[in-house]
């Protein structure tokens, strides 16, 4: 599933996760911790992997263009527990 959301709003919901949060996600879905990382706008590609994220530049920060919400819906519901 796609999601258009600004990278402002994805920083927030990445700076409103509580410690520890970016390492539960990656081992929930079997993935290296700086790709969730990259997912929230980090650049570490030597550590991480890509993870379908696209920026185009703009007001807020930018349109960020999500190709799967996985980690998304995951940092969600850790924000709603």
């Amino acid at each position: 599933m796609t999601k258009t959301i600004t990278f402002n709003e994805l920083r927030k919901i990445k700076d409103n996760l509580p410690d520890g949060s970016m390492q539960r996600i990656a081992d929930e879905l079997g993935l290296r911790v700086e790709t969730v990382r990259n997912y929230f706008g980090g650049h570490n590609y030597k550590e991480g992997n890509g993870c379908g994220v696209h920026i185009e530049p703009g007001p807020d920060g930018g349109m960020v263009m999500l190709d799967d919400t996985t980690i998304l819906e995951m940092a969600q519901k850790i924000l709603s527990e």
